[in-house]
């Protein structure tokens, strides 16, 4: 009995022993954290609570004019309820806007099947997203079963955004694959090949090849053929996309020791076997960090449509913002933008992290 209440009485020291132990480590290891430490808390004291004084306290969540809003010294969280629709649907007629929204529902749900693992088989996930793709382009092309015909130029805000994205990565990784393997080939021809178009892509910016895509690609092209805004910019952020991804993944190739390509040779199994089998899954799991800190950015770099018409949903929004009863909320609305980019980046983050855990257990 005393040994057990002696137990229970030492737990609670050793958790506040680890907890302060833990701070120690993290915020206070060197003369240097402890600086940034202390500097980071005054910021936090000084500039934190007047931040969530505006951002709630005084904020007007609800107005019917804009007069309310400027009469406020709060946030005025109205303009959202005011200007969501064409901040979150951009260009697209006002009357479809239920079409994007059910599209972004499936998609929703498409991408939550696909990260559960219970269904990581290819009888499943490749069925799935080529009808989720479908699914997509028929309420937002339209033009059959009764739907309006909406051309891509009026495509526009989060959907934009979630196409751009999608179609960078589902396109981009095979080619990124594909680049890493042609980078360490043993034929001189296809790597230098691979070596060139990897090295050129990623000494070029992202803006550029979207004005060579959407610009300059459609003057080589014989008379008549003519490819749509869409798919230009699509291919162009995929090979992009892609170039950085293969060094990624060439990183990873780079880790697998010999012996595993010996034992696999040793087995009978051909190239590209060996490599879908045996060499490739152990690559992704030691470089996924890489892979989704790629992924994330290309998740940000859609917003760079904007230079070549395409309205994405930070550009739809500094559209919206343009108007001059509602310009004085333009913080509102950008904070509005900056939470939805930082949902979609913490949570693949976070589902990375947690990814990454599970393969290491299995490993072990």
């Amino acid at each position: 009995m005393r040994n057990g209440k002696r137990k229970q009485a030492q737990a609670p020291v050793a958790e506040k022993v680890a907890a302060l132990r833990w701070v120690r480590e993290n915020f206070f290891s060197t003369i240097g954290n402890t600086i940034l430490t202390v500097i980071i808390g005054v910021f936090i004291i000084k500039f934190i609570p007047p931040f969530i004084q505006w951002a709630f306290a005084d904020a007007v969540w609800g107005a019917q004019t804009h007069e309310v809003c400027r009469a406020s010294e709060g946030a005025c969280w109205a303009v959202i309820t005011e200007k969501h629709r064409p901040m979150l649907f951009g260009l697209y007629p006002y009357e479809e806007h239920w079409r994007l929204v059910v599209a972004l529902i499936v998609y929703v749900g498409a991408i939550c099947i696909t990260l559960t693992r219970r269904f990581w088989h290819v009888k499943i996930l490749v069925p799935l997203w080529i009808a989720n793709l479908a699914t997509c382009c028929l309420l937002m092309w339209g033009g059959i079963l009764g739907l309006t015909f909406v051309e891509t130029q009026q495509w526009g805000g989060l959907p934009l955004t979630m196409v751009l994205f999608t179609g960078t990565v589902v396109f981009g990784m095979p080619i990124a694959v594909l680049l890493a393997l042609g980078r360490r080939s043993h034929l001189p021809g296809i790597k230098a090949v691979c070596v060139a178009a990897i090295e050129c892509m990623r000494g070029v910016p992202l803006i550029t090849i979207l004005f060579v895509a959407v610009n300059v690609f459609p003057l080589f092209l014989p008379q008549g053929l003519e490819f749509d805004v869409m798919v230009r910019v699509m291919a162009g952020m995929a090979i992009f996309f892609a170039c950085y991804q293969a060094e990624v993944i060439r990183g990873g190739l780079q880790a697998i020791p010999r012996g595993q390509y010996e034992a696999a040779e040793a087995t009978g199994l051909g190239y590209w076997q060996m490599m879908v089998r045996i060499i490739l899954p152990q690559a992704l799991r030691v470089c996924l960090p890489g892979i989704v800190n790629h992924i994330i950015a290309a998740f940000k770099n859609t917003s760079y449509v904007l230079i070549i018409g395409l309205f994405d949903i930070l550009s739809a929004t500094t559209a919206v913002m343009q108007d001059p009863l509602w310009r004085l909320f333009t913080i509102e609305a950008y904070l509005f933008v900056a939470l939805i980019y930082f949902i979609f980046c913490f949570a693949l983050s976070k589902y990375s992290q947690n990814l990454e855990q599970w393969l290491d257990q299995g490993r072990r």
